[in-house]
């Protein structure tokens, strides 16, 4: 759910979404129901399905960095050793001193030598990553910010389409970022319904979520090209080796080149080094691993609409690890027979999960019967992968003053989500506003910074439903747990209406919306509550009551007291006047109710 696009290069993050089948036969509860799964990557044939089918499309696409990066079995290969590393990685005092990405120094960035570099300026912000970081850059180049962008590579999207909504776009246009001639021509296909539906369970279709497939290439041309018109300085091919923190300034080392910044934005993602400094030694919370592939020769009768969320079969077993496989698809603007689809799963960072490559070869067996089609009948114009790591203890909290994280790299999407596309479109406003009103007061320490990235509870109250759609390794849970437990989800949703079910749908949850719901899964089944708790545990349910009764306090506190706090916010300090507004914006994004329905 959410908007999906498969990340640039691995770090700590990695990587690079037909009828379903209903079983006749009794549901057991005694174990997980298994599919016959591949060997694990090591015991592979050199010369694997998923190598073979790579190697095959390697040069059809751009093997650009940026929204999808490079797709070709070798970055597999550096995708799948990354994840390895994160599954076995050491922790707390084992894992031994972060790497130092970023330094605070004493004085004045003024007096420290030039050590020969040559010094390309000092600007207001310096935004590193511009993939989608060149978003936010344009819109504060557009409030008569000096800005530049530094990126390691050439800064362009690639071919694989982004899956969002119209409605998601327009925040774009509202800043100037994009033109709405820009968004429209950017858009390749236009598809409806999507569908929701769940193995032997609940089926609906929807409107108008996830249904537009975009160019990133496109939409990245176009805020680039606006960016460099309005005076921003672009540094492609462009690497950062380390930041100096001083008290009136930061500089960015770029090898023989530095800027000097009043702020540095953090767009790099999940693979930020700044970010594997800042959560060194501590493994992800929670990881969607994701495989898929763009693909040539499905009907057209039938491909018009998507798959927002589906799966198809019960839970499976690889290894110790239990994994339930959900499925998306949509129709790919390529040509009328093209489509991608997507299997994905939700899971820890156990030293015993499997691999992407092999997901990727569950992949190849199960996506015929899930579109009922032969394998041997596409041909495969991209192979996508990811890993998506998650952390409880998200948005990150600047650890340093003028460093400041954005998208992927601030964990502010949703832990059900993959891709930061659609955090970037709902937080653009947001963020330019807070960082235009942080320069102007000159609040760039990180206990000011902080607010820009605060603790926002319907973010976090979305961890109790990934934890409940993943298993414990060595567990052996009901084979049909997460799906009926989604099944009775969805259901209760449909009947509680659009209002109900589509902010949903888009990573956004809501107080009233979520405690009708579980009202009414209550009703519809009384039983499930101690399912449930046996599943997901005392503790994690406890702990996510209490951001539960945080998301209550946040909409009372928008709806009660934001209007009164607008009327004082003339009456205040610049300094105070840039706290309470974030405490505004904390309020209203915090209990979703930023959300417009149409």
């Amino acid at each position: 759910m959410g908007v999906h696009k498969i990340p640039e290069q691995p770090s700590l993050s990695c990587g690079q979404r037909g009828s379903p089948r209903r079983s006749t036969g009794p549901r057991s509860a005694a174990s997980i129901v298994s599919e016959p799964a591949p060997p694990a990557p090591e015991d592979l044939d050199s010369q694997s399905l998923t190598q073979r089918i790579m190697e095959a499309t390697e040069g059809r696409d751009s093997q650009t960095g940026g929204a999808g990066g490079a797709v070709s079995y070798a970055a597999l290969k550096r995708a799948d050793q990354n994840w390895a590393r994160i599954r076995t990685m050491k922790t707390g005092r084992e894992a031994g001193p972060a790497p130092e990405t970023v330094k605070e120094r004493r004085g004045s960035w003024r007096d420290v030598g030039t050590s020969g570099q040559e010094n390309l300026g000092v600007y207001d912000v310096v935004v590193c990553g511009g993939t989608l970081g060149v978003f936010l850059a344009t819109a504060l180049q557009l409030r008569g910010k000096r800005v530049a962008i530094v990126e390691r590579g050439v800064l362009m999207g690639r071919a694989q389409e982004w899956n969002i909504s119209k409605q998601e776009m327009q925040s774009l246009v509202e800043m100037g970022v994009l033109t709405q001639e820009e968004v429209e021509d950017s858009i390749s296909i236009e598809f409806n319904p999507g569908r929701c539906g769940f193995y032997n369970g609940t089926q609906i279709l929807v409107n108008d979520v996830l249904n537009l497939g975009v160019s990133p290439a496109k939409l990245i041309e176009s805020a680039k090209r606006r960016f460099v018109e309005r005076g921003g300085v672009l540094l492609e091919k462009t690497g950062l080796e380390n930041v100096d923190v001083f008290a009136d300034g930061a500089v960015l080392n770029l090898g023989e080149k530095k800027l000097v910044a009043k702020l540095v934005i953090d767009a790099m993602g999940h693979a930020s080094p700044i970010v594997r400094q800042l959560r060194w030694g501590r493994k992800p919370d929670g990881v969607c691993l994701v495989v898929g592939a763009c693909a040539r020769g499905f009907p057209e009768e039938t491909n018009t609409g998507g798959d927002v969320i589906l799966t198809n079969a019960p839970a499976t077993r690889k290894g110790r690890s239990p994994l339930q496989y959900f499925w998306e698809a949509f129709p790919a603007g390529s040509g009328p027979g093209d489509r991608t689809t997507y299997m994905f799963t939700y899971l820890d960072a156990h030293p015993d999960r499997p691999s992407l490559e092999s997901l990727l070869e569950d992949y190849w067996q199960l996506m015929p019967k899930y579109q009922g089609v032969k394998l041997e009948n596409l041909e495969f114009l991209r192979v996508l992968f990811g890993c998506f790591p998650t952390y409880r203890s998200s948005p990150l909290q600047p650890g340093f003053d003028r460093v400041l994280q954005i998208g992927d790299a601030s964990g502010i999407q949703s832990p059900l989500s993959f891709g930061g596309f659609g955090a970037i479109t709902r937080h653009i406003g947001r963020l330019t506003d807070g960082i235009s009103d942080a320069l102007d007061a000159d609040l760039l320490k990180k206990r000011d910074l902080a607010l820009l990235n605060p603790y926002q509870p319907n973010l976090s109250g979305a961890w109790l439903l990934q934890k409940s759609m993943s298993y414990e390794v060595g567990s052996n849970p009901p084979p049909n747990f997460i799906n009926e437990l989604l099944s009775v989800n969805f259901g209760c949703m449909q009947r509680l209406g659009e209002p109900i079910l589509r902010p949903f749908l888009q990573d956004v949850t809501q107080f009233v919306p979520l405690a009708l719901t579980m009202g009414a899964m209550m009703v519809t089944r009384p039983l499930l509550l101690p399912t449930i708790l046996r599943q997901v545990g005392l503790i994690p349910l406890v702990d996510w009551l209490r951001h539960f009764v945080g998301l209550a306090v946040y909409s009372l506190a928008h709806k009660l007291f934001a209007p009164l706090v607008r009327w004082l916010l003339p009456r205040l300090s610049l300094a105070q006047r840039y706290r309470w507004k974030r405490r505004l914006e904390a309020w209203e994004y915090g209990s979703g109710l930023d959300y417009r329905l149409h």
